[in-house]
Parts: C-alpha cells; sequence; structure tokens
C-alpha cells in the first residue's frame, strides 16, 4: 500500500470533519441537541486521529540510528493503535454519557432546522471522504473483500480511515433518525437514545481497530503469496537447493525483514557460496521490493536430520517454516 494513497485519504477526511466539526458544535448551540453534541465531539475526536496518521507518517520516516537498527517504521502502527484508543474514549464513552444524560433528563429540540441541515451537509461531506478513502483503497486491495483487506492491510492508514469514515457515515444516520424522532413526537428521549447508539457504535469501531493494530504492533510475517515469492527467489536449483526454514517480520508498512537458512551444496566453496548469497538476495529484493533487510544463512541440508524432528519449526519457540497469512 502506497504511503501516498493513505495520505490523501488522511487529508480528505481531515478537511471533511474538521468542517464538519464546526457545523455540528454551531448546531447544537442553537438546537440543544445531545445528538449533535455527541457528533460533535466524534467529529473532533477524528479530526485528531487524522492529525495522529499524519504524525505517525512522518516519524517513521526517520532514518534507522544505532540505537534504532531497523529504523522507525512501525511508528505508524503506534499512532494507529492511539487513534483507536482516542476513538474509545473521547468519541464513544463520551457519547454513552451525553446519553444517557439526555434520556435522565429529557428536553425538546429548538430550531429544529440546524441540526437538520448540518447533519444533511455532514452526510455529503462524510460521503464525499468516504469516497476517497474507497478509491485509494481499490488501488492496493486487489481480488480481496473490503473485511480480507482491513484484516490483511500492513499499513495501518486506510483501513483507520475506512473504518472511521464509515463509523461517521453511521453516527450521522443514527443522529438523524435520534433528531427526527424527537421532533416527530416530541419526546427528547430518542435524542438521547440515537446519542447512546453513537457512542455504542464508535466503541465497536475502536476496538476493531485495537485488535488489528495491535497484532501489527506485535509483528506478523509477510503474507502468503510473499512468503511464496521470496522461497521462490531463494533457490536457484544450483548453489542454493532448498529454503530449510524461513521467517519474515515487517519492520513497517513498506519494509519486510527476511531471514533464512538455505541449503547449499556440500563440495561449494566458501566463494561460490557467497555469489549464490549474494545473487539469492538480489533475486529476492527483485520479486519482493519491500523485503530490504535479508540474512541468508547457508547450511548443508540432512534428510535424517529433517526426520529426527530437529526442525527450529518443531523446537520451542519455532514457528511454522510458512507463515500463514495472518488476520491480524
Amino acid at each position: 500500500m502506497s504511503a501516498s494513497g493513505g495520505t490523501k485519504a488522511i487529508v480528505a477526511a481531515l478537511g471533511a470533519n474538521l468542517a464538519i466539526a464546526v457545523a455540528k458544535f454551531v448546531a447544537f448551540l442553537f438546537s440543544g441537541s445531545s445528538s449533535m453534541l455527541a457528533e460533535s465531539v466524534h467529529s473532533v475526536a477524528d479530526s485528531g486521529n487524522q492529525g495522529l496518521l499524519l504524525l505517525g507518517g512522518k516519524k517513521a520516516r526517520r532514518e534507522a540510528t544505532p540505537q534504532h537498527p531497523f529504523g522507525y517504521g512501525r511508528e505508524r502502527y503506534i499512532y494507529a493503535f492511539l487513534v483507536s484508543i482516542v476513538l474509545f474514549s473521547v468519541g464513544g464513552m463520551f457519547a454513552l454519557y451525553e446519553g444517557y444524560e439526555k434520556i435522565k433528563d429529557p428536553h425538546e429540540i429548538e430550531a429544529w432546522y440546524w441540526p437538520v441541515g448540518v447533519l444533511v451537509f455532514a452526510i455529503i461531506a462524510e460521503g464525499f471522504s468516504f469516497r476517497t478513502a474507497i478509491k485509494e483503497s481499490n488501488e492496493t486491495r486487489g481480488s480481496l473483500s473490503w473485511k480480507e483487506f482491513v484484516r490483511r492491510a500492513k499499513a495501518p492508514e486506510l483501513p483507520v480511515v475506512l473504518l472511521e469514515d464509515l463509523g461517521a457515515l453511521v453516527g450521522l444516520v443514527l443522529a438523524l433518525g435520534g433528531v427526527g424522532l424527537s421532533l416527530a413526537t416530541g419526546d427528547g428521549v430518542w435524542d438521547g437514545i440515537g446519542t447512546l447508539c453513537i457512542g455504542a457504535l464508535l466503541i465497536i469501531i475502536a476496538i476493531v481497530l485495537a485488535a488489528e493494530t495491535k497484532s501489527l504492533l506485535l509483528g506478523e510475517a509477510a503474507g502468503t503469496d510473499e512468503v511464496e515469492k521470496i522461497k521462490n527467489a531463494v533457490v536457484d536449483g544450483d548453489t542454493v537447493t532448498r529454503v530449510i526454514h524461513m521467517r519474515t517480520l515487517h519492520l513497517g508498512p513498506e519494509e519486510l525483514l527476511v531471514a533464512a537458512k538455505i541449503a547449499v551444496q556440500h563440495d561449494d566453496t566458501a566463494v561460490e557460496v557467497a555469489n549464490a548469497i549474494n545473487a539469492a538476495e538480489a533475486r529476492i529484493r527483485a520479486a519482493v521490493p519491500i523485503a530490504r533487510v535479508i540474512y541468508l544463512e547457508p547450511d548443508i541440508y540432512s534428510e535424517a536430520a529433517a526426520a529426527a524432528g530437529t526442525n527450529p519449526a518443531k523446537a520451542p519457540g519455532g514457528a511454522p517454516d510458512t507463515p500463514t497469512e495472518s488476520g491480524h
């Protein structure tokens, strides 16, 4: 996933949310609608979240240092995880509190045209932002379903913006429903119920985002397709005869570490083995360009040792030779 595509979606979402937040606050001041207040805070939280994603992207571009030799690519995962916390606390919990207060002490909505007009405007603006996120995501998700894309994407920005925009659109519909029912019945409790629904929605989205980014923070292997490409690129059928075992790890969305023990011919010279390793590294980078950190260890493959169970995958702390593509 290109960083530029994610940045474009973030900027579009940020611009929409800032404009919407101002409009919602004005509508709340004139109408006293708790749904509008919850939605105002939601838009402010979303704007802050987009700022966090942009900051994470900037920090991730720093050069590697002796203290952090693999660079700062995971900064993007950290800031995406912070987004889920902000969405849960500032957005969801506040909306639940405000909805409870409105149900406990309901009052009629004043100047109904303010919240209705602003909500219609917000739906249009959020729809534009959501359309941009979908367009940018379609360029990278390929044949994956939307659920698979959100679960498997290694770059967090587009899935985060997609879920935020989807939550915003559904939340606006809930707010419009709460305001509409309050106006139709003259009972402000419906406005509070709409606010509670918005809070529950935001908390669900925050939990999903937290689960996805937690897995990225822990460290995920390359996808199944990338693993197969790397294995095929390593073996040349001459000096390198097979991959004995291999581990991959995303150091960031666009940087992959590859460590493998490879089988070489028992009578090859050191120079031949070194040249074969260099050639294998070049083939790996050509097949999977994000494989930037590669460590290949030559060894002599032994059928007897493999049959005896000395495969590292069976040892304590080992992992399968071919990691399955995780769903975060």
